[in-house]
């Protein structure tokens, strides 16, 4: 089996997420020999993987190349640089269209799925000015804001969709979705056939967050998906912004709340392409070797121990563990790896992680 499909299987094995998917490959090297180690490391854990066939990724190979669609993986050329920064940046895309595109400044426009009319027409025309200005614009292909910025920046701009590369979401967008992919990009981390599910959004969002240099939001709810990827767009050090609205509207309040807390009020395309400056002047590159990492460290039982007394169901940041454990990183992160291939162990947003009751 060649290297790609060995990193697919590799991404494909339940327990096997981006962030352990990264350390095991700074740990053994490459895809190949990490297969090899999981039954091993799972048995540490308490547990053991289930491997994917090598028919079934081949199924997948064959499902993605018969709808014109292709893998980009983590490290290669062709992977969007801005994305490859994220620790937890998917170690394989899906991508129908244009790869390129993440290449120019990249701006996400998101918002409400039941925006107002004024507020698409608005998005519609934000995306069509920053387009016409070099920008690319990024959003997740939903109902409302989403399918207007889409619209208004064709054939610029890239959708991240929760599901399969071959599904559809929402029907509605059916014909758009199909745009996008024959004259822009579009993007997704599910493997094909996957239907989106309330859970895959979240992950989705970070993709947005992570493509673009920037975030708008226009029209959001308070604790709406919109604001989840302005908060990850902060969080990778990116910009936020947002759209004001008025003050009696609902579908405002999330947007207003972004701006008292600090987020920069925009009202044109150059408002948005003055703020992104300093960030693209940073000229962002994909690691060499999305791989490094530091030596590896053999846990003992006894810090296994001690880890399980300090972490339950409820979130900590890992950096709270290596704190109050004593234990060295390389340590912790052995043992946390070894849970996650188990079964025993989620991880959360934040540098988060807790068991799974």
């Amino acid at each position: 089996m060649d290297d790609a499909a060995d990193r697919l299987r590799l991404i494909r094995t339940p327990g096997v997420g981006p962030v352990a998917f990264r350390q095991l490959l700074a740990r053994f090297g490459t895809a190949a020999a990490a297969l090899d180690a999981l039954p091993d490391l799972a048995r540490r854990g308490g547990g053991a993987p289930r491997l994917p066939d090598a028919a079934a990724i081949a199924r997948e190979r064959e499902a993605v190349a018969r709808i014109g669609a292709r893998h980009l993986f983590l490290g290669e050329a062709d992977y969007p640089a801005l994305l490859a920064e994220l620790d937890d940046a998917p170690p394989v895309l899906t991508a129908r269209g244009d790869a390129a595109l993440t290449r120019a400044p990249t701006v996400a426009l998101v918002g409400a799925r039941n925006a107002s009319a004024a507020s698409c027409r608005y998005a519609r025309g934000l995306a069509h000015d920053l387009a016409a200005r070099g920008a690319t614009v990024v959003s997740g292909l939903a109902r409302g804001i989403d399918s207007a910025a889409h619209q208004g920046a064709l054939p610029a701009t890239v959708a991240v969709i929760a599901g399969g590369i071959d599904v559809v979401y929402p029907p509605e967008n059916a014909a758009l979705q199909e745009r996008v992919a024959a004259e822009g990009l579009l993007l997704a981390e599910m493997p094909p056939g996957t239907e989106p599910r309330a859970r895959h959004f979240p992950y989705r969002n970070r993709i947005i967050a992570g493509l673009s240099l920037g975030t708008v939001v226009i029209e959001a709810a308070p604790r709406s998906g919109s604001l989840i990827t302005a908060r990850l767009a902060g969080e990778a050090g990116r910009e936020v912004m947002a759209v004001p609205g008025h003050p009696g509207d609902p579908r405002a309040a999330g947007c207003n709340g972004l701006i008292r807390e600090g987020a920069t009020l925009i009202q044109g395309a150059a408002d948005v392409l003055e703020q992104l400056r300093p960030i693209d002047a940073r000229a962002v590159r994909a690691p060499a070797s999305p791989w490094d990492g530091g030596p590896p460290e053999d846990a003992t039982d006894a810090d296994r121990r001690r880890l399980s007394t300090l972490l339950g169901t409820v979130a900590v940041p890992v950096d709270e563990l290596v704190r109050q454990s004593a234990l060295s990183p390389a340590v912790v992160q052995a043992v946390l790896l070894e849970w996650e291939l188990a079964g025993r162990l989620e991880r959360h947003a934040g540098g988060r992680v807790s068991l799974i009751d």
